[in-house]
Formats: structure tokens, C-alpha cells, sequence
């Protein structure tokens, strides 16, 4: 059975978990369509300064989540992983949000399953701020300093690292990806949403608080991400970029289509805005499948869970959907949710999908274990 997950960072990774955790029973084929957006932090930074043409961190976390779970494989996922932390750290093997004092606390603490930018660091031009108004060409070094030093690795995944050495020495995004999948003994394949890195901007109804009437235009992935505005257009800079030839022929030739979870403006809904790549997707004959989240997050404040099935009807009028899985105990009143499924063509499933501890993280088991029936409905 061949599955094409769509989205990028966390939510993506916890798709691509549970996946896995059904493939055996049901001998999935599973390929990643990844979103290429990722204006932060480390991604940001190799964009801004070495002109990548996709940014790695979200294609490094798919990677990652498909990687085979021999030890050595697992070292290598482990590598990949490794973050460089400032010079002057005194445990330089340890790396995380602590070591970057510039995070805005309403970013360390995410939303669900995290939020989807590579980096919860700000990125290249952004300070997190309300209005959002730069773009993503600079560099903010602040993250990447120490006694008034740069730090040039500070802040960068092995990984990120070592995918841009393949993007520049084999000059073919599949080939580089297919590399480092067998790096990791990947059981799938992970693919660009499309050739080279896009921009990602929206229209924020309240992104400056003091102004709430004002609309302004907040450019990139990351300052989407966190904007506390209300989102009312999204746009991709180019509008037409080129999709990935092989992720086109994967979705023409699937099973399921499987959408979420995930930032919903940022790692959702962007594949709809590439237009190739929509247009598979609604002549694809493929089943397709939602995915939604266990919480808001700062770009989806405000919107119901049926609001956010609405928006991919609104970005792409022709998409019809056959499943939405929801967690049972998080979906809030489900009448509304099942009229918005109805809405797409789809029935509602709900299932335990959330971790144990009560966060608002999918546990890939119970992700799996709810995917097994649903998934295997049509044999």
C-alpha cells in the first residue's frame, strides 16, 4: 500500500512515526512530500549565507523519524541530530532551547507536537516580533554568538550540515535525500515538496496588538509561525514553483494521501499553494486522509477545529477528503467537526491518538494503532 504524508517538522515526524508503527501489518510503501518553506534557525541561517536551495531541517527530521532502529543507524540518526552549541558552553555535548537565551517564551513552550519551524531559534531578519515586517535575507547572529563572537556552527544540526554538502556536491535534491537515507536505513523515502526553497507570507489581521484593526503582510515561515495576529491570506513566494518530479509521480500513483499534523499554515496548507503539486493531489486516486491537531498554536489561535478543515477547502475548493482522524478526548464538541468533514466528503474518526502524560504530543503507537483500520478499510 503506497502512503504520501505531506507537512514538515514535528507534526510531520509524528505522522511518519505512526506510519511506521502500521507498516508492517500493512506493508506500506511511505514516502514524505516535506515542505521547503523553514526560514529559522539553522535552515534560516543556510539559506541567508549560503544561498541553499532547500532548507534541511525539516527534511532532516523526516529522515530521522523514518531511520532504521539498528544501533548504528540510530547512532547515525543520533548524529545528525547533534546541535552545536555555543564555544564557550561548559557541557558542549549538551544542546537545546537553553542554549539559545533569545527564544520568546511563547515559542519554547509549542504547541502541538511543536511548533514546525526547523529551529525554535528566531531566524535570518526575524525578532519575533508583532508586525513581522522583514523579510528572510538577514541573519540575526544573536543566536550564534558568544563574548561578542560569532560562533559560525552555534545553532547547526549535523544534519543540516551534512544535506547541504549533498544538495552542493550531487546538485540533485532526490539524489542528496536518497544518499542520506541509506544513511539512516530510511523505510520510506523523503521528498521536497518542491525543487527549491520557497517563501512562505501571510496577511495578519492584530499582528501589533496596539493595532488590532491593521493588516500587515508577515513574510516567512518562522514569523508566521508565531505571529499572535490572526492569519487571513497565506501566499508562497514564488506562486508557482517548480514541484518535485518524483513526488508528483508518488502522489499519481498512491493509495493514500495523508495531510497533517502540523502548523497548519506553515506545514499543512502550503502544498495546496504549489500548483503543480495541487493538482496532483486532486487527480490523484489516492484516498486521502486528515490528521488533525491535539492543540492551536500561535498561527491557528482562535481558529476551531472545524475552521481549520475549512481552510484547505478555502485553498484548494477541489480537494475532497475521504477520513478525518481526530483524538477523541481534544476534538472539543464533535458535532460541529463532523459537519466540516461532511463538508469535505469525509467521515470522522475518533480515536486516542495523544501521549499518556496529558501534552499535547501524538504518541506514534496509538497514532499507529488508530491508522491500522482506517488505512486498511479498502482491502
Amino acid at each position: 500500500m503506497k502512503v504520501v504524508a505531506f507537512g514538515g517538522g514535528h507534526g510531520l515526524a509524528a505522522s511518519l512515526r505512526g506510519l511506521r508503527h502500521c507498516a508492517p501489518e500493512l506493508e506500506l510503501e511511505i514516502t514524505a512530500v516535506v515542505t521547503v518553506g523553514d526560514n529559522g534557525g539553522s535552515s534560516g541561517r543556510l539559506r541567508a549565507e549560503r544561498d541553499a536551495q532547500l532548507p534541511p531541517g525539516d527534511l532532516r527530521m523526516a529522515l530521522a523519524a523514518l531511520a532504521g532502529e539498528d544501533p548504528a543507524h540510530q547512532r547515525t540518526v543520533a548524529l545528525m541530530q547533534h546541535r552545536f552549541a555555543l564555544v564557550g558552553k561548559p557541557d558542549r555535548r549538551g544542546t537545546g532551547i537553553e542554549d539559545f537565551p533569545t527564544v520568546p517564551a511563547r515559542v519554547a513552550a509549542g504547541a502541538a507536537d511543536g511548533p514546525d519551524t526547523e529551529s525554535p531559534v528566531p531566524g535570518p531578519g526575524q525578532d519575533a516580533g508583532p508586525a513581522g515586517k522583514t523579510g528572510w535575507g538577514s541573519v540575526d547572529r544573536r543566536i550564534a554568538s558568544v563574548g561578542g563572537k560569532h560562533d559560525p556552527l552555534a545553532g547547526h544540526a549535523v544534519g543540516n550540515l551534512l544535506l547541504l554538502g549533498l544538495l552542493e556536491l550531487l546538485g540533485d535534491p532526490v539524489a542528496a535525500l536518497e544518499h542520506a537515507a541509506a544513511m539512516v536505513g530510511a523505510c520510506g523515502r523523503v521528498l521536497p515538496m518542491a525543487s527549491h526553497a520557497v517563501g512562505i507570507e501571510a496577511d495578519v489581521r492584530g499582528a501589533d496588538p496596539a493595532r488590532p484593526d491593521e493588516v500587515v503582510t508577515v513574510r516567512g515561515q518562522h514569523a508566521v509561525a508565531i505571529t499572535t495576529g490572526h492569519v487571513e491570506a497565506l501566499r508562497i513566494v514564488p506562486s508557482s514553483p517548480p514541484a518535485c518530479p518524483p513526488a508528483l509521480a508518488a502522489i499519481a500513483e498512491a493509495d493514500w494521501l495523508i495531510f497533517g499534523p502540523g502548523s497548519w499554515y506553515t506545514s499543512v496548507l502550503p502544498h495546496l499553494l504549489v500548483p503543480e503539486l495541487a493538482e496532483a493531489i486532486v487527480a490523484s486516486p489516492a484516498r486521502r486522509l486528515v490528521t488533525l491537531n491535539l492543540a492551536t498554536d500561535n498561527e491557528t489561535f482562535g481558529l476551531s477545529v472545524a475552521d481549520h478543515l475549512a481552510a484547505l477547502h478555502w485553498y484548494l475548493p477541489r480537494l475532497r477528503v475521504d477520513v478525518v482522524l481526530a483524538d477523541d478526548k481534544r476534538v472539543g464538541e464533535p458535532d460541529p467537526v463532523h459537519r466540516a468533514a461532511a463538508a469535505l466528503g469525509a467521515r470522522l474518526v475518533l480515536a486516542p491518538l495523544a501521549v499518556a502524560d496529558g501534552s499535547p504530543k501524538h504518541d506514534p503507537e496509538s497514532l499507529g494503532t488508530a491508522l491500522v483500520p482506517v488505512l486498511g478499510s479498502d482491502r
